[in-house]
């Protein structure tokens, strides 16, 4: 999977009847000058950086911001735990948490994952000068939330609601 293949609304993963929040916890339209991008290796992230591309990485998780004309940088894709290189959306099934690969594949999320997803969000935040509100900082904000079991409505088979491929899942 290239990493630019994932991005904000124009994702590859299957939104038929999911409630996605592209956008958690950050304004994906705020836009960072290439010197707060520069600062990143020196707080202990991992910074890439090809074609007006750059994705930053820590704890098993990431982000990828993209140059826009102006020659800003926008968050096309934004904190979310790294699984096989690729960038992973949260589902929260009402049971337990998730995360979903590109390719459809749904691995349990782990406490200590969504513990260092949290702690790459607010560090990431803390370095770009982006505040966190109260009801951001609670814990973890899924990018998916799909839990009704009412049988006929959406949601009553929360795999194919959220584009689970039929045997994609991984433990």
């Amino acid at each position: 999977m290239r990493s630019g293949d994932h991005h904000i609304g124009v994702g590859l993963f299957d939104k038929r009847a999911a409630d996605v929040n592209p956008s958690p916890m950050w304004n994906v339209n705020e836009r960072f000058d290439a010197a707060a991008l520069e600062t990143l290796p020196s707080l202990g992230f991992q910074v890439s950086s090809t074609r007006g591309v750059v994705r930053v990485e820590k704890y098993g998780c990431g982000a990828e911001f993209r140059r826009v004309p102006n020659g800003r940088f926008q968050m096309t894709i934004v904190p979310s735990i790294v699984h096989d290189e690729q960038f992973t959306r949260l589902w929260d099934a009402g049971y337990q948490k998730f995360l979903i690969t590109d390719d459809g594949r749904k691995l349990p999320a782990t406490a200590q994952q969504l513990e260092n997803w949290r702690k790459f969000n607010e560090e990431l935040r803390y370095a770009l000068g982006v505040p966190t509100y109260y009801n951001e900082a609670l814990g973890s904000t899924s990018q998916v939330t799909e839990y009704d079991r009412v049988q006929g409505r959406p949601g009553a088979v929360p795999d194919s609601s959220v584009g689970v491929k039929a045997g994609g899942e991984s433990h």
